[in-house]
C-alpha cells in the first residue's frame, strides 16, 4: 500500500517537473520572441535612420547643386560686368578720339584763319582801301557766325554726351535694381529653405514621438504579460498548494501503516 501511495506521489511529482519544464520552455520562448521583437525594432530604428540619412544626403545634394548654379550665375554677371566695363572702356577710347578729332579740326581751323589773315593782308596790299576794310568786316561776321555754329554744336555734343552719361546712369540703376531683386529672391529662397528644414526637424520629432509612443505601448504591453505570468504563477503556487493539501492525508496514511 504505501508502496502504491509512493507511485502516485512520484508519477504527480514527475508531472508536476513536466510542467515546470513546459514553463520553463515557453518562457524561453517568450524570451525568444521578446529579443527577435528587440532585433525587429532595432532594425526598424537603424533603417529610419539610414532613411534620414539618404534624405539628408539628399538635401545635402542639392543644396550644393544650388550653390553651384549660384556661383555660375555670380560668374555670369561678373563676365557680364567686364564686358559692361570693357564697353565703357570703348565708350571713353572712342570720346577721347573724337576729342582728339575736334581738336585737330580746331587746329585746321586755326591754320585755315591764319592762311586767311595772310591771304587778307596780301589783299590788302594789292587792293588797300574801303574796301578790303568792308571784306574785312564781311569776313569777321562770317567768323562769327561759324564761331557761333562751333558753340552750337559744342552745346549740342555736350547735350549728347550728357543724354548718353544719363543713360548709362539709369541702365547702372537698373542693373543695381536687378542685383537687389535677385538678392530679395535670394533671400526668399533661404527663408523657404529655413521653413524646409524646420518642417523636416518637426517631422523629425514626430516620427521620435511615436517611436516613442510605439516603444512605450510596448513595454505596457510587456508589463500586463508581465503581471499576467505573475498572476499564472500565484495560480499555479495556488495549485501546488492546494494539490500539497490533497497529499496531505495520504502521507499521514502511508505513515500511520
Amino acid at each position: 500500500m504505501r508502496c502504491f501511495a509512493r507511485e502516485r506521489w512520484c508519477k504527480r511529482e514527475r508531472e508536476r517537473e513536466r510542467e515546470r519544464e513546459r514553463e520553463r520552455e515557453r518562457e524561453r520562448e517568450r524570451e525568444r520572441e521578446r529579443e527577435r521583437e528587440r532585433e525587429r525594432e532595432g532594425e526598424s530604428k537603424r533603417e529610419s535612420k539610414r532613411e534620414r540619412e539618404r534624405k539628408r544626403e539628399i538635401k545635402r545634394e542639392s543644396e550644393r547643386e544650388r550653390e553651384r548654379e549660384r556661383e555660375r550665375e555670380r560668374e555670369r554677371e561678373r563676365e557680364r560686368e567686364r564686358e559692361r566695363e570693357g564697353e565703357r572702356e570703348r565708350e571713353g577710347e572712342r570720346e577721347r578720339e573724337r576729342e582728339r578729332e575736334r581738336e585737330r579740326e580746331r587746329e585746321r581751323e586755326r591754320e585755315r584763319e591764319r592762311e586767311r589773315k595772310r591771304e587778307r593782308k596780301r589783299e590788302r596790299k594789292r587792293e588797300g582801301g574801303e574796301r578790303e576794310r568792308e571784306r574785312e568786316r564781311e569776313r569777321e561776321r562770317e567768323r562769327e557766325r561759324e564761331r557761333e555754329r562751333e558753340r552750337e554744336r559744342e552745346r549740342e555734343y555736350v547735350c549728347v554726351r550728357e543724354r548718353e552719361r544719363e543713360r548709362e546712369r539709369e541702365r547702372e540703376r537698373e542693373r543695381e535694381r536687378e542685383k537687389e531683386r535677385e538678392r530679395e529672391r535670394e533671400r526668399e529662397r533661404e527663408r523657404e529653405r529655413e521653413r524646409e528644414r524646420e518642417r523636416e526637424r518637426e517631422r523629425e520629432r514626430e516620427r521620435e514621438r511615436e517611436i516613442e509612443s510605439k516603444r512605450e505601448r510596448e513595454r505596457e504591453r510587456e508589463r500586463g504579460r508581465e503581471r499576467e505570468r505573475e498572476r499564472e504563477r500565484e495560480r499555479e503556487r495556488e495549485r501546488e498548494r492546494e494539490r500539497e493539501r490533497e497529499r496531505e492525508p495520504e502521507r499521514e496514511k502511508a505513515t500511520s501503516k
